[in-house]
């Protein structure tokens, strides 16, 4: 079978990947932890749910615009205004089938073949395989724990050459869960439009922030920088919504139409019910998500706590999304009645089959020294889940 070479190049999802595995040993019978899912485990608000329902009784079930329903575009420029401090008009907007959906857009849009997009590492896992597909390459920048795994004006400028078209940037992050400053952000910015390079701005995490930092959109930061960027965002993270599949670019009107140009031809819109439904978490009241971050918030600083107390790992204080990413380079090297934990992909094999832990390899976020384990789940299940790390770590030392 002749398979097309840029899909070919294609690796699957890690983090779907575990979560699969995990959910067949439960079906099993087995008492799996699952430190692997990336949305919140809370359950959708009840007036989202009511304005789905209502849109079905309504028979509200057929196409709409390719580009969204122009009164959820309006609610998206409303809630940028109010939140970002940006202005955008409804043929700024495109909304898509979940962020990662318009982060796929954006990317093939404005790639051509061999062009060069700079990444950060660690990056969500989904990035450079996006950019793959579109015939660019990902530029791969490592950031290091010593600076919050954030990326120095130094190293994009080292970065940069002829071929590049984008920076990628994702604040707060997945999976470190940190976040730029406006300072970083405006140094950013300056070399940006020096160079005339896009930003792609992963927002989708914005609302999940914590110990009083504060969200900026690169975008917000200029009109030249605003010409430049491409927002995502979208409401699966912050209105528990991952299912319903809405996400939502803004940025120049020119790209934007391109955007939903492709889309025409790869969905079409998005599910009419499922953008009633995001209508109605944007024009909600805010209790919601300050209710979760307020639970993740106890939860971040209960799993940060006891990591930071298993010899051989160290984790830094996230300040945003629902994830840590602990150092686990003292354990790799080490054995496990046999075996030889050689890399974080080793080490999450292991973890799971011998402690029936599900964490994802760092090696799937461009970072083998790390693990990721996701806190968007019970304190009960991460406190059992962490007691098994614990005395499966202790046998290595």
């Amino acid at each position: 079978m002749s398979i097309s070479k840029r899909v070919s190049v294609i690796s699957p999802s890690v983090t779907l990947a575990i979560t699969a595995k995990a959910k067949k040993m439960r079906e099993e019978g087995i008492d799996v932890i699952g430190f692997g899912t990336g949305e919140p485990d809370f359950d959708t608000p009840v007036h989202i749910k009511e304005a789905a329902k209502k849109a079905l009784d309504e028979g509200f079930t057929k196409y709409t615009p390719v580009s969204g329903m122009e009164e959820l575009k309006e609610a998206i420029c409303r809630k940028f205004n109010h939140d970002n401090n940006l202005d955008y008009l409804p043929q700024e907007i495109l909304v898509s089938c979940g962020a990662k959906h318009s982060i796929f857009n954006a990317i093939f849009v404005l790639c051509n073949e061999g062009d060069e997009v700079i990444l950060p590492s660690p990056y969500w896992v989904s990035y450079p395989e996006m950019i793959k597909v579109a015939g660019a390459r990902p530029v791969v920048v490592e950031t290091t724990q010593e600076n919050n795994f954030k990326v120095t004006p130094q190293q994009l400028q080292e970065a940069i050459t002829p071929k590049t078209k984008i920076f990628i940037l994702n604040s707060p992050s997945n999976p470190t869960g940190m976040v730029y400053t406006k300072e970083e952000l405006e140094l950013i910015g300056n070399i940006l439009i020096k160079r005339g390079i896009f930003c792609i701005s992963d927002e989708v995490y914005e609302k999940i922030i914590y110990d009083g930092e504060e969200h900026i959109s690169i975008a917000s930061l200029g009109q030249e920088i605003k010409r430049l960027a491409i927002v995502v965002n979208g409401v699966s993270k912050s209105y528990s919504m991952t299912g319903w599949r809405i996400g939502y670019a803004a940025g120049p009107e020119e790209i934007i139409q391109v955007m939903s140009n492709l889309q025409s031809h790869s969905t079409s819109g998005p599910s009419s019910i499922s953008q009633k439904a995001a209508l109605a978490a944007l024009e909600g009241h805010e209790k919601f998500s300050g209710e979760m971050v307020a639970e993740f918030l106890k939860r971040r600083d209960y799993i940060v706590e006891r990591l930071n107390s298993i010899n051989g790992i160290s984790c830094l204080k996230p300040q945003g999304a629902f994830y840590v990413f602990p150092d686990v380079s003292q354990i790799i090297g080490k054995t496990f009645k046999g075996q030889l934990v050689k890399d974080s992909v080793s080490l999450s094999e292991i973890l799971l089959a011998e402690a029936n832990v599900a964490v994802v390899s760092g090696s799937a976020f461009g970072a083998d020294n790390y693990l990721r384990l996701s806190y968007a789940i019970s304190m009960e299940i991460i406190s059992k889940g962490l007691d098994r790390i614990a005395e499966f770590v202790k046998e290595l030392f």
